[in-house]
């Protein structure tokens, strides 16, 4: 098992409030992905997942006040989040090319008619 710790969350600064848990127990995780959001009065942070498993167990709650080094949750290590990671990208990922190709034409057109109209 892999524990979730509190990290160091910078100079003065002791416990951190759990705002919200991105994954819970029983589901797949990979190597530094987000798994729960910290806020303290300076700054808001994510914890990366420590190893890749399963989320075994979450310690603390939202909403729970937890110090620097506290134990947030454990990952079970393994197979469990090789096929989470093998998931291909949804359709919507693919569609930036063509995004990005449609904004470069703009572009280049906006470009041609600046210089055309800066010769006039």
């Amino acid at each position: 098992m892999a524990d979730i710790r509190v990290p160091t969350l910078g100079e003065s600064v002791t416990e951190a409030t759990i705002g919200r848990w991105f994954k819970q127990p029983g589901e797949a995780v990979a190597v530094d992905e987000p798994l729960v959001e910290l806020e303290t009065d300076k700054v808001t942070i994510e914890v990366p997942a420590p190893a890749a498993g399963v989320l075994a167990e979450i310690a603390a709650k939202d909403g729970e006040t937890v110090a620097v080094g506290a134990l947030l949750g454990q990952i079970k290590e393994g197979a469990g989040a090789a096929p989470a990671a093998a998931v291909p990208a949804p359709g919507p990922v693919r569609a930036v090319p063509l995004l990005m190709k449609a904004l470069l034409a703009w572009l280049a057109s906006l470009l041609r008619r600046l210089r055309g109209g800066a010769g006039h």
